[in-house]
Formats: C-alpha cells, sequence, structure tokens
C-alpha cells in the first residue's frame, strides 16, 4: 500500500473509532442524562404508550389510565378521589410531567425499570404487551378519608403513622386539587395547570402541606422541651415544683414571658404541660441550654434536610446560632422554631414507642405485573431521642392533656389510652395573623400504640379568640385515630 492510501486508511479507522467512543458515550455515560432531559419528547411519549401500574392503598388502586385518541399518547392517567390522595400520589400529566410518588417509581409505573427487564424480555418473546408494576402504600383508606374529610373547607394538613414500624398512614392536605384536571394535553389541561399554579392562587391547592410546608409549632414543641429537661437532667421528678418565678423575664432581656393561664408559679412539670404554662417550658429551655436542646430536637428529626418517605420532606428547624433569649422563646415552639406535619407526628410517635423513633416510609413494597414483589421496605429505626423510661413519664403526662387538660376532644374511652398535647401558634408581624391550631397525639393499647398524629388548622371560620388546637384539631386527631383503631 503506498503512503497516501495507507494515510487516508489511518485516518478513515480514527474516524471509525471515533464514531465508536462516541456511541457507546451517549449510550453509557449520557443516557441518563438525555432520558431525563425535559426536552426529549421520547421519554413522555414511552411513559403513556402503555397502560401505567397503579398506586395502591388497602389492596386496591387509587390510579388508573383511560385510552386516549392521541396518536402520540396511548392513554392518560386517571384518579380514583384524586384530591384526597394527592399528596401521596402526586401527578403524572402528559404535559406537565409528574411528581411526587409518580415521579419517583415512574421507572415501575411505566415498566422501563431496570428492575423488571426480565419482564419486558418476556414479553418480548411471548408478544404480550409491556406492563408496568404496582407501588403498594403503607396508607390506611380509613384514615386518610378522615383526615380530609375532618379538615374540609378549612386550610391545613395531617399526617399520621404507626410508631412501631414507621409506617404512613395518612397525608391530607387542604386545599388539594384534582391531577385528572390536567392529565392530558388539552387546552383545558392547560387552563386547570395555569389556574392551580397561578401566583395569583393564594389557596396554593398544590402545596403538599403535610410534608413540604413548615409552621411554628407551638406549643406543641413544649414535648420536645420536656423530653429534653428529663434527658439532660433538669428534671427528675415531673411532680416536684420547677422553681419558675411569675413573672419570668427571658434571660438578658427586660421582656416578660406572658402566660395564658394562671398557677405556671414554681408548677410542676406535669402540670405545666397540662396547663401548657408559657414560663416553664421557656426557663426549662434556657436550662437545658440551647446546644442540648439543639441536641434533643435533631434527635426527634429536626435539621434533617433528607428525610425521605420516599418523597422528601421539608426540613424542619431549631435554630443552631440563637441567642439565650430566642433559645427560651423557641422552647415553646415560637421564635425560628419550625416544623412539618409530618415532623411533629414523629415526635408523637416517638415518644408513644418509649423513645425509640422509625424512619417514616409509605411505600410498603414495589410488585412487578405477574404480581412478584421486586423489594419490600423494611422498618428502619432513626435515632433514640430519650430513654424509655423518660418517653414513659412524658406519656403519663401527655395523657393527663388529654385527661384533665386542653386534649379532652381528643379522649377515645373504653381501654384506648390517648396521649396528646395543644398548640396555638402565632406567627405574622407582632402575631398579627390569625394563629395556627395544632395538635399531635397518639392512641395506646394493651399491644402498644398503633398510631400517632400531627394537625394542623392555618385558619378557620373560628373568631381569633376561639382558634385553639383543643377545639379545632383534636377532633380531626381523634377521627383519625379511631379509624385505624377500628381496622
Amino acid at each position: 500500500m503506498n503512503k497516501p492510501l495507507r494515510r487516508i486508511a489511518i485516518f478513515c479507522g480514527l474516524l471509525v473509532l471515533a464514531l465508536l467512543v462516541r456511541a457507546n458515550w451517549l449510550q453509557y455515560v449520557d443516557a441518563d442524562e438525555l432520558n431525563t432531559n425535559e426536552k426529549n419528547r421520547r421519554v413522555l411519549i414511552d411513559r403513556y404508550a402503555g397502560e401505567r401500574g397503579n398506586i395502591i392503598v388497602d389492596g386496591d388502586p387509587i390510579t388508573g389510565s383511560v385510552k386516549t385518541d392521541d396518536t402520540d399518547f396511548a392513554y392518560k392517567r386517571t384518579y380514583v378521589n384524586g384530591p384526597m390522595w394527592a399528596p401521596v400520589t402526586g401527578y403524572a400529566s402528559q404535559a406537565f410531567d409528574a411528581n411526587q410518588l409518580e415521579k419517583l417509581e415512574d421507572g415501575i409505573l411505566t415498566g422501563n425499570s431496570d428492575q423488571l427487564f426480565f419482564d419486558r424480555t418476556m414479553a418480548m418473546f411471548t408478544g404480550d404487551k409491556k406492563k408496568g408494576g404496582n407501588v403498594v402504600t403503607t396508607l390506611s383508606g380509613a384514615a386518610q378519608k378522615a383526615a380530609f374529610e375532618g379538615l374540609g373547607s378549612k386550610k391545613g394538613a395531617v399526617a399520621a403513622m404507626d410508631p412501631r414500624t414507621g409506617k404512613v398512614l395518612a397525608l391530607a392536605s387542604t386545599p388539594s386539587y384534582d391531577p385528572s384536571s390536567f392529565a392530558g394535553n388539552s387546552a383545558a389541561d392547560t387552563k386547570a395547570w395555569t389556574t392551580l399554579t397561578s401566583e395569583d392562587n393564594k389557596d396554593k391547592p398544590m402545596l403538599n402541606r403535610a410534608l413540604r410546608e413548615v409552621y411554628p409549632p407551638g406549643s406543641t414543641f413544649k414535648v420536645v422541651t420536656a423530653a429534653a429537661a428529663l434527658e439532660h437532667g433538669k428534671v427528675d421528678d415531673i411532680n416536684a415544683p420547677t422553681d419558675t418565678p411569675e413573672p419570668y423575664t427571658l434571660p438578658n432581656t427586660r421582656t416578660v414571658m406572658k402566660n395564658q393561664v394562671s398557677g405556671c408559679k414554681n408548677a410542676t412539670l406535669k402540670k405545666a404541660l397540662e396547663v401548657s404554662c408559657n414560663s416553664v417550658f421557656a426557663k426549662l429551655g434556657d436550662d437545658v441550654s440551647r446546644d442540648k436542646m439543639l441536641e434533643t430536637a435533631q434527635k426527634f428529626g429536626f435539621n434533617n434536610p433528607e428525610l425521605d418517605t420516599p418523597v422528601r420532606a421539608a426540613e424542619s428547624r431549631y435554630d443552631k446560632t440563637m441567642d439565650r433569649s430566642g433559645n427560651s422563646l423557641s422552647s415553646i415552639g415560637q421564635f425560628n422554631t419550625a416544623a412539618t406535619p409530618l415532623q411533629m407526628a414523629m415526635v408523637a410517635a416517638a415518644i408513644a414507642n418509649d423513645g425509640k423513633l422509625m424512619k417514616p416510609y409509605m411505600v410498603d413494597k414495589l410488585v412487578a405485573p405477574n404480581l412478584d414483589v421486586i423489594s419490600q421496605t423494611k422498618p428502619q429505626e432513626l435515632s433514640r431521642p430519650l430513654s424509655s423510661e423518660n418517653a414513659q413519664l412524658v406519656q403519663d403526662m401527655m395523657e393527663n392533656v388529654v385527661e384533665n387538660g386542653g386534649g379532652s376532644k381528643a379522649a377515645i374511652g373504653g381501654d384506648v389510652k390517648v396521649g396528646g398535647k395543644t398548640g396555638t401558634a402565632q406567627h405574622g408581624a407582632k402575631n398579627s395573623k390569625r394563629p395556627y391550631a395544632w395538635f399531635i397525639s397518639y392512641a395506646k393499647t394493651a399491644d402498644g400504640s398503633p398510631v400517632a398524629v400531627a394537625v394542623v388548622v392555618e385558619d378557620s371560620d373560628a373568631s381569633r379568640g376561639d382558634i385553639s388546637g383543643g377545639g379545632l384539631a383534636a377532633p380531626i386527631a381523634k377521627d383519625v385515630m379511631k379509624a385505624i383503631l377500628d381496622k
């Protein structure tokens, strides 16, 4: 071969090698990025080329698929009781992508997951259509209904979980939305989406308040402060006086901590939780110290930016840098303290489970189209915020709140012990806005506690003076607990 031909051959060989490298790079390195690129229309078309698998509650699907006349999108997603289940399912839309479980488990639901490779391969040989798998949740239909209907027209949220396992039992958020209203790609779907996502829509119906909104927890946080005081040796006897002056002045300030009730001077810890003495818990927070309060709060789940259920929850906060007075205010659930309803359900759950906090999760298992179990979630311990002995002391105090304090509307009766804590959280400039009404609780039987609940009501038709956790939120919590106990 002469020199010019040899050069041409080498050059052509290099071109072929470059093409092979580029093809393999696209296939194995850039594949995931290209598949998830928002401009890759083929991904969306493939998502709706066949019937999606379903999201399952209590053995029944709460989603479905319907045939369309669209040449690109053969099927459209449908939902059963869409507004009630939207905080769990999220949405899957031909025009606006997907979120929450619909997005996180898209590979299983479409059948495209590597975990379903064998099923896809068998379908090629048998000639069957590709099918999606199912996502089986931990949710209780009865508890979800009780939560959603209990909130009604009020703006708020409910989170409930099984303290023994971490299984999420209910996630309700109101006002809500129907994912079916924009599941397609028509002009009507676009109009529905635009209305729901408009900045003028002050109700924020697409906000998952149970997982993604943080609120000042108000007096429900006093349960955390009580746990910290016991754990760090600032209180040995819940029935002993606490050496709290009346009035109590916040440390390094001239600001007097106001109580909404009488009898808080030197009140015992048990009595202080029953009537919700701000002064006692503000002083206890200072006695414990910011760093020790922070340590306890974080064991309960605060300041965790990666709490996945698998839908990620917003980070609940306990300030790491505040001064002594800020820490005192934070110890009664005000100042910079902020929590999701899920976080406060975790607090109640850890107390009910004798100090052991389980990681919350709402996907029980993933199931292949042939009903084989692909993966099963195992309960996982997250932390131990307090000892079993101290948890039982807090249970004693919380059960006293329901028996003799402001949580009486959560009482169930019979052989069921209910522990709870009310909260009325101030917010807005100079506390000018309507308070948030909170209630956290658990129900306990002879076999342990199968349910812990947190309820927050952002606003209601009640006058400002009538807004209270015991009056507005406790009855909702009671109905959710009863729904689990009656199963």
